[in-house]
């Protein structure tokens, strides 16, 4: 199977999206996805170049990161399945609006025009306030599965939720036989 892992600006959470990413490749080809600012954003977490260079050497190929990559996604049929982890805020935002005005957004809508999974890994500081609602419009439609996710720091971050990103393959693997893996909040 070919598998779409997307990775979005949480950046605080590569560290553990990374090595799931490489578990998923093990077992699927793997084509990486980047948005925009994480395909150009430094961070305390490690530079941009560092993220592109670990995710091309796990799934030994060329980042996607531009709206010509990845529309053919869907007239091709390229993917069996597409991962979006992490899912910022903002993305949710625009998932649940459908708006596709990057490369994660379009490979989702391009994806979705077949009618196959995507799979959301949650990381936004806004969860239980803003993006409570984006989440809630996407839990409602078809083919979107959500990875298991709670809240990470109830006291300092009370609004704050965040997958547990080792579900992920548990989460793809119920998503290919269309079922929603459970619980979805921890």
């Amino acid at each position: 199977m070919t598998i779409g892992f997307a990775m979005c600006g949480s950046f605080c959470t590569y560290g553990q999206v990374f090595p799931v990413m490489e578990a998923v490749a093990k077992n699927h080809t793997v084509i990486p996805i980047f948005s925009q600012i994480s395909y150009t954003t430094d961070s305390r977490f490690g530079t941009h170049e560092e993220h592109i260079h670990t995710a091309e050497n796990i799934c030994n190929r060329q980042v996607l990161h531009t709206i010509e990559q990845v529309e053919p996604i869907g007239p091709k049929k390229l993917l069996d399945a597409l991962i979006i982890a992490p899912c910022t805020g903002n993305t949710l935002a625009k998932l649940a609006h459908s708006i596709a005005d990057g490369p994660v957004t379009l490979a989702a809508k391009s994806h979705l025009r077949n009618g196959r999974p995507v799979i959301i890994a949650v990381s936004t500081n806004d969860a239980l306030a803003g993006a409570g609602e984006n989440i809630g419009k996407l839990l409602s439609r078809k083919h979107y599965y959500f990875v298991p996710f709670g809240q990470d720091d109830a006291v300092n971050k009370p609004t704050s939720m965040v997958a547990d990103f080792t579900k992920i393959p548990d989460t793809l693997a119920a998503a290919l036989e269309g079922k929603q893996i459970q619980p979805i909040i921890l």
